[in-house]
């Protein structure tokens, strides 16, 4: 293995190549892919989960939302921890507590036991998330470098959640669900050595030794933890509901709560004065935006081509290839907007082409498969292009002690866009089309009432995503490459 280093020592060392950084950088990317396919891998599941556990509707929905749940509300805590005791140390702890856990699932015998056990499995992929981002950084000096293998990590990272059901319906057909879990342990393993072997240790140099904010853990978690459920909450018992009202007012006073932490304290788990730099406030914005596309998309399309279209899990998710192979082909593309327009018009480009496939989409949804899978590839473009850009900025910009707190907003921006898009997305669905989807071949009334919906939610994403993702887009630098400090 070739590498050239800053100094002899083995804890300094980075390379000079991708080819070089094979084996470490395979590993980072195992570690995002099997985080990612875990948010999807078991909903297509579902169904035959109920029928050998005995869960109703309720406690199915939980098997999937405990995870995003202890997910999304854990991200900033585990950034918080890595900075302190050591990004590989923790990505290692991670990944040994992913896959001993799911190992578990042999023994889990009810929809209780396993909506545990999915928690569990949310806290362990949060000490993993953003820590697989910031060691990034760690393997390369060179920019353009470390723009390659964050685009590489991106393009594993989201063809795990797209491939997710496709790859959880394959399966199925030939092994039992608790396959879909008990995989995960090898593959952890696997990214273990990798990360030990090819990844540099944690200098003390390169962390904080600031105490750890337990009170701001504690109310980062019940603040996003809380909003995450609302949203759930809205779609399962409505808006206006007492869970959902209780929900809401418990995340804005426990946000309210962190913020005025956070200005007080002498060391305080996420510096707000980060927020005064507008790379570092404009790339979590755009981040939100991007997703809010993405997960409002896939919801959107699942529905479309199974219930719609009357296609079995496996062609569904093939017809979600546009997405995968565009986020490889695009990398030329994204990459020269880049280098020469600078960040903020490429990324506002790349706004452009979300803004624009979102209303391609609704015009395409009742004009066929061909004309959904052309917006496709104009949404993964802006995807690809904002999503990359803006991860490498926000990053970047942190503090070299801070970097891991740095990815753990980028994720945790990311994570609210995906539960904002997938609410607001099955919201409107209930609201303009039914609260019910019948199984089996939709009648053609339903067909077309679906289709005018779809017209009207991609209309009011289009406008939405394009005005998050410009807005954030335009607090970027001309910077060619990533040139900002914090």
């Amino acid at each position: 293995m070739t590498a050239t280093t800053t100094t002899e020592s083995a804890s300094t060392r980075t390379y000079s190549s991708l080819r070089a950084a094979w084996i470490p950088l395979a590993a980072l990317c195992l570690a995002f892919f099997v985080e990612m396919v875990d948010n999807t891998l078991l909903s297509i599941a579902l169904p035959t989960i109920g029928r050998d556990l005995g869960g109703g509707t309720t406690a199915l929905q939980w098997v999937t939302g405990a995870y995003s749940l202890t997910f999304g509300g854990l991200l900033l805590t585990a950034g918080s921890l890595a900075d302190r005791f050591g990004r590989r140390r923790v990505l290692l702890i991670g990944l040994a507590v992913f896959g001993a856990l799911s190992l578990c699932v042999i023994a889990v015998d009810s929809t209780g036991q396993l909506i545990a056990l999915r928690a569990g499995l949310g806290i362990a992929a949060a000490a993993m998330a953003p820590i697989t981002n910031s060691l990034v950084f760690r393997l390369f000096d060179d920019q353009a470098l470390r723009m390659r293998a964050m685009t590489l990590m991106i393009v594993v990272g989201m063809s795990g959640f797209v491939l997710g059901p496709l790859l959880g319906g394959t399966a199925l057909a030939h092994v039992s669900w608790q396959w879909l879990l008990l995989i995960n342990a090898p593959i952890a393993l696997i990214a273990g050595v990798g990360v030990r072997l090819g990844v540099a240790a944690d200098r003390a140099e390169d962390l904080t030794d600031d105490r750890l904010d337990l009170p701001g853990a504690v109310l980062s978690v019940l603040a996003i933890g809380l909003a995450c459920y609302a949203l759930t909450s809205g779609v399962e018992h409505g808006w206006l509901s007492t869970v959902t009202l209780a929900s809401v007012f418990g995340a804005v006073a426990a946000g309210i709560a962190f913020v005025r932490h956070e200005r007080r304290s002498a060391a305080p788990m996420l510096d707000l004065t980060l927020f005064s730099n507008g790379t570092v406030r404009g790339a979590a914005i755009a981040q939100i935006g991007t997703s809010i596309a993405m997960a409002g998309v896939m919801f959107g399309l699942i529905l479309h081509f199974q219930y719609a279209y009357g296609w079995s899990p496996v062609r569904a998710g093939l017809a979600n290839l546009p997405i995968i192979v565009t986020m490889i082909v695009a990398t030329p593309l994204s990459e020269g907007l880049a280098k020469r327009f600078g960040h903020r018009v490429a990324c506002l480009v790349g706004a452009a082409c979300l803004a624009g496939a979102l209303a391609g989409l609704a015009w395409g949804v009742d004009h066929g498969y061909a004309a959904i899978a052309a917006s496709m590839v104009v949404l993964t473009v802006g995807l690809r292009t904002v999503m990359t850009i803006c991860a490498i900025a926000l990053v970047d910009a942190m503090p070299a002690n801070r970097t891991s707190i740095g990815a753990a907003l980028n994720d945790t921006a990311q994570e609210v866009g995906t539960s904002v898009g997938t609410a607001a997305v099955g919201t409107l669905i209930a609201a303009l089309v039914t609260t019910q989807l019948p199984a089996g071949v939709w009648s053609s009334d339903l067909v077309r009432s679906f289709f005018h919906g779809e017209r009207i939610i991609y209309g009011v994403l289009a406008v939405v995503v394009g005005l998050i993702a410009a807005g954030g887009a335009l607090t970027l630098t001309d910077s060619h490459t990533v040139e900002e400090a914090a």
